[in-house]
């Protein structure tokens, strides 16, 4: 009764967050205060409950550090021209017969090399939607083609925070992962790619208006050089060393790329990396690329620590028990994907936001797999991928909002939907397949 109890209540904090528009840390903290109370209400003292609080934050100190390097790079990629060239360049080589699909893709390569699907949706996103628009061209499709692009990076970028936490609560290698997700996602790609070549349909558009574009070179000084730091990203990927030390490498280049080409002082660059990128007197260039910097990385900082320290409790309590075993009969007649991708549609809905989906997702089907690598693929294509299709989470609410598309546009990201029904059947046959053999060699 206790644990209905308590559940109920954080269930109850979150949806009074999410009537009221309230910000959903507020939520995490109400939890915070409900799991301490359970544990301490079973026998633990304070000091045993503070521990086990303490162990769940010290199972993600490493990706604590990714966030800070994310928030410095995502701040002078932006003030050294790497994003400004990137975007500019991409922009140029869109095809206005395949626009939805040019779209889709230039999303796909930003988001990759940004490892940030909110950073993309706010670049490369917003320009795709603005181009769209004076084409006349459907939003929804457009919009849908813009959020399976953000999030196909998201999923499988070594900068990425989300690609990071999977690595970390499953203690796999996040470049045995990623090769891993290439493999398992070619067929929903090139799915995606065919939906979207037929849906741009050949418009008919013989021009396309890109003079957003211009925006940049007007800005910056967009000579090659300012492409390397992610050219050094890529490179060190390849080459397999520690995402940590490849950030940190293409941070350092970029500081000096900021310095000596982009002509800024110490003193603004220093700025920038605490407070991220802000164009001053143009509002316009402002509204694709402001942001980034240490700061902006504190409150999902927060988010992950806080639903971190869960995690502790969850362990060493029965917490979550029931939950537990009900996931695992929904297991035994749907496959042990299809329990985690139920698992992760219900936690995507009570949690709002993809982190705490994820780690909600991986404590309560954790046991469905004994290997760590598989389970780790299984989180990127259920919890990852399934959190942005929550109208009211702001994994999918927030990029939506940004490049000003509505709702509607979840239909037509059928990336996310292509990657976990895809990987589902795929299992549900495999499953089958033995349970066939198993029954003729039973005969």
């Amino acid at each position: 009764m206790a644990e209905i109890t308590t559940l109920g209540m954080f269930l109850i904090g979150l949806c009074i967050c999410i009537i009221g528009n309230i910000q959903v840390l507020y939520a995490l903290i109400f939890g915070l205060l409900c799991f301490t109370g359970y544990s301490i209400q079973q026998g633990n003292s304070l000091r045993e409950t503070l521990d086990m609080l303490w162990e769940g934050i010290e199972n993600i100190k490493t990706i604590l550090i990714v966030f800070i390097l994310i928030g410095f790079l995502t701040a002078v990629w932006r003030a050294g021209g790497t994003i400004p060239f990137i975007l500019y360049y991409a922009i140029n080589m869109i095809h206005p017969k395949i626009f939805i699909l040019c779209t889709f893709l230039l999303c796909c390569i930003m988001s990759f090399l940004t490892g940030t699907s909110f950073g993309t949706a706010s670049t490369m996103g917003v320009i795709c939607m603005m181009l769209s628009n004076s084409a006349g061209l459907n939003p929804l499709v457009t919009g849908g083609a813009v959020l399976s692009g953000i999030y196909f990076g998201d999923r499988c970028s070594p900068m990425s925070s989300s690609a990071q936490l999977v690595c970390t609560l499953t203690q796999t290698d996040i470049y045995e992962n990623i090769k891993g997700m290439m493999k398992i996602s070619i067929v929903p790609l090139l799915f995606t790619c065919i939906f979207y070549a037929f849906a741009s349909g050949g418009s008919g558009l013989n021009v396309v208006d890109i003079s957003q574009a211009e925006l940049f070179p007007k800005s910056f000084n967009l000579h090659w050089i300012t492409v390397i730091p992610a050219a050094v990203i890529l490179l060190l990927a390849v080459l397999h060393i520690d995402v940590k030390y490849a950030m940190g490498v293409s941070i350092l280049i970029c500081c000096v790329i900021c310095v000596t080409v982009q002509g800024l002082t110490v003193s603004k660059l220093i700025y920038c990396l605490i407070f991220g990128y802000h164009a001053v007197n143009n509002p316009q260039l402002a509204k694709l690329l402001n942001g980034g910097g240490l700061i902006s990385m504190l409150r999902v900082g927060a988010i992950v620590m806080i639903s971190s320290s869960y995690s502790g409790i969850f362990s060493h309590t029965r917490l979550l028990n029931g939950v537990k075993h009900l996931i695992q009969r929904i297991a035994q007649y749907i496959t042990p994907f299809g329990g985690v991708s139920v698992t992760s549609i219900f936690a995507s809905g009570v949690s709002c936001n993809q982190t705490l989906a994820v780690i909600l997702t991986a404590q309560m089907g954790n046991e469905l797999y004994n290997d760590q690598n598989e389970f780790a693929m299984v989180l990127e294509n259920t919890a990852i991928i399934i959190a942005p299709l929550i109208p009211w989470s702001i994994a999918g609410a927030v990029p939506i909002a940004t490049i000003g598309a509505t709702s509607g546009c979840l239909i037509y990201a059928v990336y996310l939907y292509a990657l976990p029904i895809w990987n589902f059947t795929i299992e549900l046959l495999h499953t089958r397949s033995k349970s066939i053999i198993k029954d003729n060699m039973i005969k």
